[in-house]
């Protein structure tokens, strides 16, 4: 089994590797056993997917405590690297940070999404307070000599201070510069995705780029070709996974026979995706 230092590595390259890493978020650690299973280089959490899973909306409702149980069980259920969304850091200091980053990287995880509103949908932190915040990650990273790969996320096109989409561009921009600078591999300037925003994204933003594959976004293939990094889905497959739930549920009452249920996966096959026993 790779180190941890050596998954953080291997995650980093696959930013650069000239191949759109495509990242199915999961919120559990079955469902990151079949995206190894499947050949997926590297896993990603979603932190909406997460939270809803247990009960709870997104915006750090869980305690930092249950956070890491899930992500501990998420990092230790695979051989390939996890990076995990954590929102905005469970902390409002920069010693609380610290203690986010260390508890993370105990979990066994190698990679982050750290986010830069203050209440999404509304203003974004400072950008100076922000660097503060992702340099306090690699430190405590670059202290266990593991690469933490941070990937920073720009909520310009979700803040209500930039209405026009033009602005948005232009923050995301200029957070994205000064975020570098303080340590950030990947930039995530979460938003539409569109075709005409990635190619504005990348003639602007040098650093590798994550677009948030959703319905709104361009397909991927025109992502590889734009030269983004990186798509990761956020809460878009738990949805869906969500949805064909309701709908069972809601035919079963009237139903005649069990074809609604489809072609489950069978036991045997869900035993193929889990490990045997603990560790």
């Amino acid at each position: 089994m790779p180190s941890q230092a050596q998954k953080a590595a291997a995650l980093l390259a696959l930013h650069t590797s000239g191949k759109l890493l495509i990242l199915p978020n999961i919120w559990n650690p079955i469902g990151a056993c079949v995206l190894q299973a499947k050949g997926y280089p590297a896993v990603a959490t979603a932190s909406a997917a997460l939270s809803a899973s247990l009960g709870y909306p997104d915006g750090e409702k869980i305690q930092r405590s249950t956070l890491i149980d899930c992500l501990t069980r998420i990092a230790g259920s695979v051989d390939i690297p996890v990076t995990a969304d954590i929102e905005g850091g469970y902390g409002r200091t920069i010693p609380e940070l610290r203690e986010t980053a260390a508890q993370v990287l105990d979990a066994g995880i190698v990679g982050i999404n750290l986010e830069d509103s203050l209440v999404e949908g509304h203003a974004l932190r400072k950008i100076e307070e922000q660097c503060q915040r992702i340099a306090a990650f690699r430190e405590v990273a670059a202290r266990r000599d593991i690469h933490l790969v941070i990937n920073a996320r720009v909520d310009s096109f979700l803040s209500a201070d930039f209405p026009e989409k033009q602005g948005a561009l232009e923050e995301a921009a200029t957070r994205a510069k000064h975020y570098t600078a303080a340590g950030a591999d990947c930039l995530y300037p979460i938003g539409p995705g569109d075709e005409a925003v990635a190619r504005a994204l990348r003639a602007r933003i040098s650093a590798p780029i994550n677009i948030l594959a959703s319905p709104a976004a361009a397909p991927l293939p025109v992502l590889q070709a734009i030269g983004i990094n990186r798509a990761s889905f956020g809460p878009f497959i738990f949805r869906s996974c969500l949805a064909r739930f309701v709908e069972i549920v809601d035919r079963l009452p009237s139903a005649a026979d069990y074809d609604f249920l489809g072609t489950p996966v069978s036991g045997a096959d869900v035993r193929a995706f889990v490990r045997s026993g603990p560790e």
